[in-house]
């Protein structure tokens, strides 16, 4: 995308605010006229005051004098509250757009980007944008009008002496235009650096205890201090280009200074200039000089934005989930059948898992089981749709998945992992995650007793309105898998998926986790991952993946009796 075709992109961003945004305006241009005021006020105040000692202008000029700097600070004061409200809005809105897009982005995105740089776009990138989104078009449009007051005072006063200040001008666009692509690169490249910062630093956050355990402290400091320097250095390159770009311009400045000073003391002497006229012609350049320099520092800003926007639009054009089906299952019975199901992750040089044929009954309970890798994780996952199955169809009660919505696709789904998510809320919002409107609290009580929470949440402070920390910090592994199952029981969806819910847990944790998981298993289809056999032996049945394919089928008895794959694991896990 061009550079024009992104700033217009982004301004879209401050159109719904126009009225603020005009009124914004609007003070600065009454700024803008007030700094030529200023520089004005001073003619008449030496020749009038100072050199013909008129009257009228001894008592006056104090008194415009006063009331040009009056109108000069409410006019900036009203200038900059409109623009920060803007700013701060567009700010919220391109905040909420992001998260929004993020909420509905697929799986494989996630797959492919590290959660800090993703958190580093919401939080760092975003600012940069409403810089150049709001206050590089005020600043232009204010510091332009003061250039514009100020020259048109000048040429007023002496035309001459006027052109020598237009001549510095195109050099000054020059060093503005080389200095702009430079700068573009390098916020381009500085944004990237802080999202890596940002994932360093997650990862040193989450991973702590692994951190303290394993004696890390020194490998991740150095990790740190490696991609934090590289964001000093970027940070340097980018203020050493604006600073060689200032002080060239004010280096054009000060030549046109010494020639103007020059010019202007000769035709003083010559009786062509007056005092006044003189002086006031040197305060209005001298003013000039100030709104250059920022004109030419807001190239900096507009380049910074616009890397920005690449990284933050680069988001919000990324393609969300495909939801094109059009049906709706009314009463789900949770009947599932995979026809010749193939999927290949890109940059794999064998498929995850390769032509599938099964099928799972109303009410029964199927075991996935096999080997790391051998597929089990991503065969479930295909069923909600994280994945796109690149060959083959998969039914849920005779109706192919991608013909569903996603939303009624996934309201006919529960799911229970080894890797419990939970938010930092009370064990009840917990419970009734997801759920609008909330349920009951009876209905919630009664998910949390069928589960087991009840057990350790009634001895709580607060019970089930107890706080409980980021991601269950303060609960056992086996409370927070107990919560995940009785958000499971409330959802009360025809399927449930299990992906290896007790592999991490003790004996006694396991145990009254095995107990509520079968009593949420009755009435319902169950997929049930497990690298521990001996919680699946009860399953109808009992499917061995092996490389991505269905390498056995039965129940334990008959699996046993073959003495393949699954034998081997079983007596290797009872061993």
């Amino acid at each position: 995308m061009t550079s024009r075709a992104l700033y217009l992109r982004l301004l879209s961003y401050v159109k719904p605010y126009w009225k603020q945004f005009a009124a914004g305006i609007i003070a600065m241009v009454i700024f803008a006229a007030s700094e030529t005021m200023v520089a004005a006020s001073l003619k008449p105040l030496l020749d009038g005051s100072f050199v013909e000692q008129d009257p009228v202008y001894m008592t006056w000029m104090p008194l415009i004098i006063l009331g040009v700097f009056a109108i000069r600070g409410l006019s900036n004061l009203a200038s900059t509250m409109a623009i920060a409200w803007v700013g701060n809005k567009v700010v919220l809105d391109l905040r909420e757009n992001m998260f929004a897009r993020l909420l509905l982005l697929p799986t494989s995105y996630y797959d492919q980007n590290a959660t800090g740089n993703i958190i580093s776009k919401v939080t760092y990138d975003v600012t940069q944008v409403t810089e150049a989104a709001t206050s590089a078009v005020t600043s232009l449009v204010k510091d332009s009008l003061i250039v514009l007051g100020l020259l048109g005072w000048m040429f007023y006063l002496n035309w001459q002496l006027s052109l020598t200040t237009f001549a510095i001008l195109p050099l000054m666009m020059i060093v503005v235009a080389i200095s702009g692509k430079r700068m573009r690169r390098l916020n381009r490249d500085l944004q990237s650096t802080v999202g890596d910062m940002t994932h360093v630093l997650e990862e040193a956050v989450k991973g702590q205890k692994i951190v303290k355990i394993f004696g890390g402290q020194n490998y991740e400091s150095k990790r740190f201090w490696s991609v934090a320097n590289w964001v000093r250095r970027f940070q340097m390159k980018i203020k050493a280009a604006a600073t060689i770009n200032v002080t060239l311009v004010e280096g054009f400045g000060a030549i046109c200074f010494a020639l103007i000073i020059y010019v202007g003391t000769n035709q003083a002497a010559s009786g062509a200039l007056t005092v006044g006229g003189f002086v006031s012609f040197f305060t209005a350049m001298g003013m000039l000089f100030s709104p250059i320099k920022r004109l030419t520092k807001l190239n900096e800003i507009i380049q910074r934005g616009l890397a920005a926007s690449e990284s933050v639009f680069a988001l919000q054009d990324e393609l969300t989930e495909s939801d094109k089906g059009k049906n709706i299952l009314d009463k789900p019975k949770g009947h599932i059948v995979f026809d010749g199901v193939r999927l290949q992750f890109p940059g794999t040089d064998k498929p995850a898992v390769d032509n599938i044929s099964m099928e799972i009954k109303p009410g029964q309970t199927v075991a996935l089981v096999g080997s790391s890798g051998s597929g089990k994780t991503t065969l479930a996952n295909l069923i909600p749709r994280f994945y796109k199955a690149d060959q083959g169809k998969i039914y849920f009660d005779g109706i192919d998945v991608t013909q569903l919505t996603l939303k009624n696709l996934r309201q006919q789904l529960s799911f229970v992992s080894q890797d419990v998510v939970l938010f930092n809320d009370t064990i009840a919002a917990n419970i009734a995650y997801g759920i609008d409107p909330r349920p009951a609290d009876s209905e919630i009580q009664e998910a949390a007793d069928k589960a087991f929470v009840s057990e350790f949440a009634s001895k709580l402070p607060e019970g089930l309105e107890t706080e409980i920390g980021e991601n269950g910090v303060r609960l056992s592994g086996g409370q927070r898998q107990r919560i995940a199952i009785a958000r499971a029981f409330l959802k009360n969806a025809p399927l449930l998926i299990l992906d290896e819910a007790t592999s991490a847990l003790d004996t006694a944790s396991e145990r009254h986790v095995q107990q509520a998981i079968e009593a949420i298993e009755s009435n319902r289809t169950t997929v049930v991952i497990a690298h521990r056999l001996s919680t699946v032996e009860n399953a109808d049945e009992i499917i061995v993946l092996d490389h991505g394919r269905i390498a056995e089928q039965g129940n334990h008895e008959q699996l046993l009796k073959k003495k393949g794959i699954y034998a081997n694991l079983y007596n290797t896990q009872l061993q």
